[in-house]
């Protein structure tokens, strides 16, 4: 973090957009589950998080205006909204501290013009997911657990940040956006379809 924010203030005094996007998973059965592994998942993803965005914090503000607020953008996950650890825990639980503490700067860093919103996205071709999207094949078949019926596209998250970053989201902050293709509304089943049928 200290080398990449001496790096940008070297090159630069202004800093309009921030997407915290560094991100890292580990899975294991629960009984399991290393203490390294979960402090180490945590370190990156909330406290490297953290610690970026408020070492930037000068240029930002120095950018913002109130018609042009400056820009943070947290990476999320669907997993920190909904009960979905799948052996995860750390990483579910990072990124449900992820979107509380972007809820809190949004909080704190209104009145000095930055909005702080975050992205939740759900399955993604990414090298973190690899393990289950590396072909068309295993994409398909995620693609068939998520209720719009495939897995995200890099497009999908370029129109999130166009609207964020752009004149269109200048008057939001604090928002946890869903690009999970319907994960973070799904449930059990109907509570009485059971009786209903027949």
């Amino acid at each position: 973090v200290a080398a990449m924010v001496e790096e940008i203030t070297k090159r630069t005094d202004t800093l309009n957009i921030l997407m915290n996007n560094a991100g890292i998973t580990w899975g294991a059965p629960l009984g399991q589950f290393p203490f390294e592994a979960w402090a180490k998942v945590q370190g990156v993803n909330n406290a490297g998080l953290f610690h970026l965005t408020q070492s930037l914090l000068p240029i930002l503000i120095k950018s913002a205006g109130p018609d042009d607020p400056a820009r943070v953008v947290n990476v999320g996950s669907v997993m920190g909204d909904a009960p979905l650890g799948d052996g995860a825990y750390s990483y579910a639980a990072s990124k449900a501290a992820v979107h509380q503490i972007t809820r809190i700067m949004a909080k704190e860093l209104a009145g000095h013009h930055v909005t702080v919103n975050a992205l939740a996205p759900g399955p993604f071709v990414s090298r973190m997911t690899a393990f289950a999207t590396a072909d068309e094949g295993m994409r398909e078949k995620v693609g068939q657990d998520v209720p719009l019926g495939r897995v995200g596209r890099d497009e999908d998250i370029a129109g999130c940040m166009q609207f964020l970053c752009g004149k269109g989201g200048s008057f939001l902050t604090g928002a946890i956006l869903p690009v999970s293709g319907g994960i973070q509304v799904m449930s059990g089943p109907n509570l009485f379809g059971s009786a209903l049928e027949g």
